[in-house]
């Protein structure tokens, strides 16, 4: 009877081992939209990290969503809700705005599901951030066309700002920073207008700041840099005027090459989602919760830069 008893015993720590390895982890990625190369590259560097993770034998569930209307607070909040439902353990976010989804997210923080912050934060706390140092990439952009204004001989005028909204903070971010970079200079920086993120509501925009005159632009985001490219390619080969964005698409390069851009700010963004995946493993298999947020970083592209390079 004992012995019937112990290998009773002895089953049922085997089968409970058993359960125990194979317990599997579900991470969710929600960005502000499914298209925008940005995003694309975030859920790029997560996917390889996932899969390094299950070579390591981390049985781990990686899922992306995100909005398909665009950026669209209700509908993220929504994709938030539906990992939750899904049994998310850790949700990779990038918020669209620094409040909007606050309530959401403490409650389900409060019931044991990570955060990380990718590219855009909320304002309460996550187990880390991942992303640019907005302002001073914004600030470098902004230092990058007034080198080329001022070699071209160009030392006053009107400058546009193309941005997407006034709740992203990331872009607000870099606008802030960009108007750093002229300040003490003879260059008037006109109020910002907004495209939502949309490249031809942006080249629109772009279009109406070089009627009233503008010898520069600058394209906040993948969307808005499209639309300010095209708007001075627009313009032709004499328009005198200059243009700098942010984000990295083919769209964009090409822009740049072709001389329409002077530069594109190019975030790591594959680094976001690489790394968060990598925080959120070892939250879940260590028990971690202390993290230090990180600055991705950004580079300036050029024409001479993308050739170099061959990213086209």
């Amino acid at each position: 009877m004992k012995k019937l008893f112990a290998l009773v015993l002895a089953l049922a720590m085997v089968l409970t081992c058993a359960a125990a390895l194979a317990e599997d982890y579900t991470v969710y990625l929600v960005t502000m939209d499914l298209e925008d190369m940005h995003w694309v590259s975030v859920n790029a560097g997560a996917e390889d990290a996932v899969a390094e993770a299950k070579e390591a034998g981390v049985d781990l569930r990686y899922v992306w969503v995100g909005p398909t209307t665009g950026k669209n607070d209700a509908a993220q909040i929504e994709c938030i809700n539906n990992a939750y439902a899904d049994n998310a353990d850790v949700i990779l976010l990038a918020s669209n705005g620094p409040d909007t989804e606050v309530a959401t997210i403490e409650e389900y923080t409060a019931d044991g599901v990570g955060f990380v912050y990718v590219d855009s934060p909320a304002n309460t706390p996550a187990l880390q951030t991942l992303a640019t140092d907005n302002t001073a990439a914004g600030k470098l952009a902004g230092e990058t066309l007034l080198a080329a204004l001022t070699e071209a001989g160009i030392t006053e005028g009107k400058v546009g700002i193309v941005n997407i909204n006034t709740s992203t903070v990331s872009t607000q971010n870099r606008e802030t920073g960009f108007r750093a970079a002229f300040e003490g200079t003879a260059f008037e920086i006109l109020e910002t207008q907004y495209g939502d993120g949309d490249a031809a509501k942006s080249q629109e925009i772009a279009t109406n700041f070089i009627t009233e005159g503008c010898v520069a632009l600058f394209g906040a985001n993948e969307g808005a840099t499209v639309g300010v490219g095209n708007a001075i390619a627009a313009e032709g080969e004499n328009s005198g005027i200059y243009g700098v964005g942010f984000d990295k698409s083919d769209a964009i390069l090409n822009l740049v090459v072709d001389g329409w851009l002077v530069a594109t700010t190019a975030q790591n963004p594959y680094n976001m989602g690489y790394y968060g995946i990598k925080t959120a493993v070892e939250f879940l298999t260590n028990g971690t919760t202390e993290f230090e947020d990180m600055d991705t970083g950004v580079t300036m592209l050029t024409a001479e830069y993308i050739a170099e390079n061959g990213l086209l």
